[in-house]
């Protein structure tokens, strides 16, 4: 059920990146079929599948990772910078997953109130799918590159600190890693996990009523 929950979950956040950029003017995401939600041109088979499978027998963190969207900044149009055209391109990853959490959320409410799922099945998807898109959205915002809040990161500073974005893009994966590792990560995601379990804890409010 993970599985098939973050392959689903991947591919949605890749969409939402080849989305932005074809509505920004550029026409790469769509002549390499990345304009779609079918899973198959998303998977990236390490990050994807066996990353994850590996992950779940281990107890490492189950987090996964889709084949990048490549797209061409110079074909965005003028309407916006480069570096907002690239930093609007990011976002749109994780608010798909974010509209995924909110989406899976109404569709349980809608369905348990018509009596079509139970107690136990309304768990499995909260878990599997639904708090999943929280925990993506939020990992995903995380300001160090490779992860999409390095370029919302890049596009609030100022020119002055371009050096900084440059250390970043080198070893943002190695310090990624490191705070994985450390309290630092908790501190990130505790708060977060916070919103999320009121999140939750409404929505099965709403389903009681």
């Amino acid at each position: 059920m993970f599985l098939i929950a973050l392959v689903l979950s991947i591919a949605a956040h890749e969409f939402g990146h080849a989305w932005m950029a074809s509505r920004l003017g550029d026409p790469l995401p769509a002549s390499q079929g990345r304009l779609t939600l079918n899973p198959v041109r998303h998977i990236e088979l390490v990050g994807t599948i066996i990353f994850p499978l590996i992950a779940f027998s281990s107890g490492i963190p189950l987090l996964g990772w889709g084949r990048p969207v490549q797209t061409n900044p110079a074909a965005y149009t003028r309407r916006f910078s480069r570096s907002t055209g690239r930093m609007l391109v990011a976002v749109a990853g994780p608010a798909m997953n974010l509209f995924l959490m909110v989406l899976a959320s109404v569709v349980l409410v809608v369905l348990a109130k018509a009596g079509v799922v139970g107690d136990k099945l309304v768990t499995v998807v909260g878990d599997n799918f639904v708090r999943l898109n929280f925990v993506l959205f939020v990992f995903n915002l995380l300001p160090m590159p490779p992860l999409d809040g390095g370029s919302v990161l890049a596009w609030f500073l100022p020119p002055s600190m371009q050096g900084l974005i440059d250390f970043l893009q080198r070893w943002g994966i190695l310090i990624l890693l490191g705070m994985m590792m450390t309290p630092l990560f908790s501190w990130w995601m505790r708060p977060a996990l916070h919103l999320y379990d009121i999140w939750w804890h409404f929505i099965l409010e709403v389903m009681a009523l």
